[in-house]
């Protein structure tokens, strides 16, 4: 691996992409995805968060990797650098924060996957043969305070060993495996769903659209979900192209990045929703959707434990992937600013993370009825004050400081120089200066409304 200025760099183009996918595809797509798309009128949704994909998540995207490797720092030393003493220095730890606090909630999620597997090698799930036995096991499973908080752990342990290895060694090499075995699960179930009878109804909900079940919480889900699920304004773009050699195609690789996350959601739907429809349940189960249903589809098909064990693993390297990014943000931190060794930083700040998620972790039992802004868990009011206020915040200061303040004719260099079709600079010149954050901060202003003046 090459090194420049110290800076430890990406071992191959294919690595960076599949890390960079790593970190985008994850829960967001797999499990969040599904269950927004449920509640929000199906494939009517599913086109309005594509589009968002294109006309925001894309640009923005591009845009915290011109920085990152603009600066080959992380969120903070890059505003630093970029900005001076001004208060857009405020940008970049809004960035790790965001991180660190989705990581906080995000790994709750990741201990279920795990609780899951064990109990799909235990029989448990595979042993469920309607909804309502599967939503008292996840009930009964959540609601254990000792179980949350194991499994909580593990999940964190297994993102820190991960990260405490390196770029190269660690997140590179894992996401080599992981990504490709992640495509290879949902194929096979996906092939399992449109087989299974009723499936097709799931199908047509996913794919035909109802225009008339949008709302503007809908456009707003849509918004932070696109965001959510790009892994964007928490850092983790801006960290990992700061590990980008000069030699490689920012454009390029972020128009991979982008399919395979699209990609990956897109198969999500397909794999959850023909078994939804084929099992007669609702879609509109909110997040314990994947828990609700897929158990019982399992529970009532041929080698149905064998099944409910790859589902799990799946759910498991969605949710590591991401976690591992996450994690690097903070780790970034802490090795650029602070100047600690990458082990004291993954430890000491994994240990926090931890001890932070555990009010999120016992949301579901103990302190189920401990609700904030009214009807909020702590679970809730961590996925809601991330997904919809601090990332759309960061990506809207990042398009406009890039576009603005510093100034485009200084980066734009970064981007591919010998990409076949010119135009797209200029292109994505037009769409981060005035198209990205304007339509961020009218739907800011629309979730503010919704949120505040509407109650």
């Amino acid at each position: 691996m090459a090194s420049n200025g110290g800076r430890e760099h990406w071992g191959s183009k294919l690595g960076f992409v599949l890390a960079a996918a790593g970190s985008a595809v994850g829960l967001g797509n797999i499990w969040k995805f599904p269950y927004v798309t449920g509640s929000n009128g199906g494939a009517a949704f599913v086109l309005i968060y594509l589009l968002f994909v294109l006309i925001l998540g894309l640009p923005i995207m591009i845009a915290e990797l011109v920085i990152g490797r603009h600066t080959e720092k992380d969120p903070v030393g890059a505003f630093k650098l970029m900005a001076g003493r001004s208060p857009w220095t405020i940008v970049g730890y809004l960035g790790v924060l965001s991180g660190f606090f989705i990581l906080s909630f995000y790994s709750v999620v990741g201990g279920w996957t795990i609780g899951y597997i064990v109990k799909s090698i235990s029989g448990s799930v595979a042993a469920l043969h309607d909804s309502d036995s599967a939503k008292s096991l996840f009930s009964a499973f959540t609601s254990d305070p000792l179980q949350m908080i194991f499994y909580n752990l593990l999940f964190i342990v297994s993102c820190m060993f991960i990260v405490i290895k390196g770029i190269k060694n660690g997140v590179e090499r894992w996401n080599k495996i992981l990504m490709p075995l992640l495509f290879i699960i949902l194929f096979v179930l996906i092939g399992k769903g449109l087989t299974m009878e009723g499936g097709l109804s799931g199908l047509s909900f996913f794919l035909k659209p109802d225009f008339s079940k949008i709302t503007a919480a809908s456009i707003i889900a849509a918004m932070g979900q696109a965001f959510f699920s790009l892994s964007l304004g928490m850092g983790a773009m801006i960290t990992y192209g700061s590990y980008l050699s000069p030699n490689e195609k920012i454009l390029n690789s972020a128009f991979y990045i982008v399919i395979l996350d699209t990609l990956v959601a897109i198969l999500a739907g397909l794999a959850i929703f023909p078994a939804v429809f084929a099992m007669n349940m609702s879609p509109q189960e909110g997040a314990g959707l994947i828990f609700h249903i897929i158990p019982v589809v399992f529970g009532n098909m041929p080698y149905g434990s064998i099944f409910s064990v790859l589902f799990f693993i799946l759910l498991f390297i969605a949710a590591l992937t991401s976690g591992i990014s996450l994690l690097e943000v903070i780790t970034a931190y802490t090795i650029d600013e602070l100047g600690w060794k990458r082990q004291r930083a993954v430890l000491v700040f994994g240990s926090i993370i931890f001890l932070l998620g555990i009010p999120s972790a016992l949301s579901f039992g103990v302190l189920a009825d401990a609700k904030l802004l009214g009807a909020l868990t702590f679970f809730d009011f961590m996925d809601k004050l991330t997904t919809n206020y601090m990332l759309p915040i960061g990506g809207f200061c990042i398009a406009v400081f890039l576009g603005w303040k510093y100034g485009l004719d200084k980066t734009i260099h970064e981007l591919d120089p010998d990409t076949k079709i010119i135009s797209l600079k200029e292109l994505w010149a037009f769409f981060i200066k005035f198209i990205s954050p304007v339509l961020v901060l009218i739907l800011f202003i629309m979730l503010l409304r919704s949120d505040f003046i509407g109650r």
